[in-house]
């Protein structure tokens, strides 16, 4: 649209930190957000064309683009961005995160697999690993805290029931919920996972507790498997 012309040059109200005085931050793309950040662009393209460029590389996902290194920033692919630029891009994508933490809902009782899922999402979304996570509930599902009990690599965290009950006994929980992540992007449950349940379940069982659900859970919005849901639980 613009093409090559510099930002100074454009419409006042298409320059992108006078559009967000004018209109507010909402009217902006994520790309014009981004190039507010970081101020210039290269010598073939303005700020807001080579932030556009990264996004569409990023498949217009702020996830993909939060889960990028310095490396991946800083590899030629984006003339202009250097070290500092790219810690600033990193930096935002860092706290918009952490600005979801403190917007997910503190939810003191549970009632179903999208309580569990909103507790747990922030904590798990852009993890290059798996980890897995134990919500630990009182007898009115109540929570009183939880734990990871597992990190792991791209395609597999190992689970040990024992530690699952260790922390459920400790916190005298009476329920509990597992929670684990797919860095792949898909939600849908591998065989390992499939046998973690059954054998957590089974132990639960065996010291008077109860597995209310087993999430997995993927990035993107509501991108999740609840063993309860599917009756597999």
């Amino acid at each position: 649209m613009f093409g090559k012309t510099s930002i100074k040059e454009w419409a006042i109200t298409d320059r992108p930190r006078e559009k967000m005085e004018l209109r507010g931050p909402g009217a902006l793309t994520e790309a014009e957000l981004l190039a507010i950040l970081i101020g210039s662009g290269n010598t073939e393209e303005s700020a807001v064309d080579l932030m556009r460029r990264l996004m569409a590389d990023c498949g217009g996902s702020l996830n993909t683009l939060g889960r990028m290194t310095i490396a991946e920033l800083t590899d030629g692919r984006y003339k202009g961005i250097g070290p500092a630029k790219a810690i600033t891009i990193m930096a935002a994508c860092e706290l918009g995160k952490r600005r979801m933490k403190e917007e997910a809902p503190v939810r003191s009782k549970v009632s179903d697999s999208a309580d569990i899922y909103e507790y747990f999402r922030p904590r798990l979304m852009d993890l290059s690993h798996e980890e897995c996570h134990v919500l630990l509930l009182n007898v009115k599902h109540e929570i009183l805290g939880h734990e990871v009990v597992s990190r792991g690599g791209l395609t597999e965290a190992c689970v040990d029931v024992r530690l699952v009950l260790r922390h459920a006994l400790l916190h005298q929980a009476t329920s509990i919920a597992l929670a684990h992540n797919h860095p792949s992007g898909s939600c849908q449950p591998s065989r390992a996972d499939d046998d973690l349940t059954s054998r957590l379940r089974e132990a639960c069982r065996t010291v008077g507790l109860k597995l209310i659900d087993h999430l997995v859970i993927a990035d993107g919005n509501d991108n999740y498997y609840s063993y309860y849901n599917h009756s597999k639980i």
